[in-house]
Parts: C-alpha cells; structure tokens; sequence
C-alpha cells in the first residue's frame, strides 16, 4: 500500500469535504430522489435519473476519499527547510528558452492545482525538479516537447 504525501492542509480539506459529502450532500440526494418519486412514473423522470446521478457520484467520491485517507502520509511544510527541491518547496523557475519565470510549491497529488501554484510530487516538472538545487536546471519531457528550466530560488513556507 503507496503513503501518498499531503500537507497538513491538504489534509483538513479533504477531511471537511469527506464529513460534508456524508452528513449534508448524501442527505440532501437521498430528500431530492424521494422528492422525484413522489412525481410518479419513473421511466421518464428527469429529476429522479439526475438525482440517482448525483447520488453515485457522491458515493463514488466518499469511497475515493474513505480508501485514500488511511494512506496519506501527512507531511508539515514548516519543519522542513535545505537547499534541495522535496515535497513541500516553493521553488522559482525560469525557462531557458523564453526566460519566463513562475513559482510553484510542490504537494501531494490531491491538493494540487497548478492555476494556484502547486504542483503534484507525480508531475512530470516535479520529478524533474526534485533533488535540484538553486543553479541547477532541470529537463522536463512535456507533450509539447523538452523545457529547460533553471531553479532560481528554493523555499519551504
């Protein structure tokens, strides 16, 4: 069984998403199907075909969430600190080729959500950043085709 990395706030959120989907969303799914059967035919019920939907989506998440959180392996950016890209950097970046900059932080795969600057420790730029240091650039096989980057400044907030 794979630990998956997470932060300590990665973690809260996911829990609160898990206790929400549990005690407020599976009641409101099961009162909207009751509410759809009370209609009467089933078999041309739209209410009652999305209602089901969204039920199988909830279970389908709260299993997800159920199966994940025994694995996760909490780790606390704050007592982290060196000079080499692990789980949990802040690092800055620039491309070699269009000398574009951008700051990532690496986290676990559940958290990760690049329009807000974190990165997976599964993505193919993480690999490619971790054990770096600042100087050092690093080779990312993209879809698009090889990028070059140069750490410019590591980090742990």
């Amino acid at each position: 069984m794979d630990r998956i990395p997470i932060t300590p706030a990665g973690f809260e959120k996911l829990k609160k998403e898990l206790e929400r989907l549990k005690t407020i969303e599976r009641k409101e799914v099961v009162a909207a199907i009751a509410e759809a059967r009370s209609h009467g035919d089933l078999s041309e019920n739209a209410e009652y075909d999305a209602a089901k939907e969204r039920q199988g989506m909830i279970e389908a998440r709260i299993n997800e969430l159920e199966g994940k959180i025994g694995r996760f392996h909490v780790i606390d950016i704050a007592t982290l600190s060196g000079d080499k890209i692990v789980f949990g950097a802040t690092v800055l970046i620039e491309n070699v080729e269009t000398e574009e900059q951008k700051t990532y932080t690496i986290v676990g795969p559940d958290e990760a959500n690049v329009s807000n600057g974190t990165i997976s420790i599964m993505s193919p730029l993480a690999r490619a950043l971790v054990n770096k240091k600042v100087g050092d650039e690093a080779l990312v096989i993209a879809p698009g085709g090889e990028i070059e980057y140069e750490i410019l400044e590591v980090s742990f907030k």
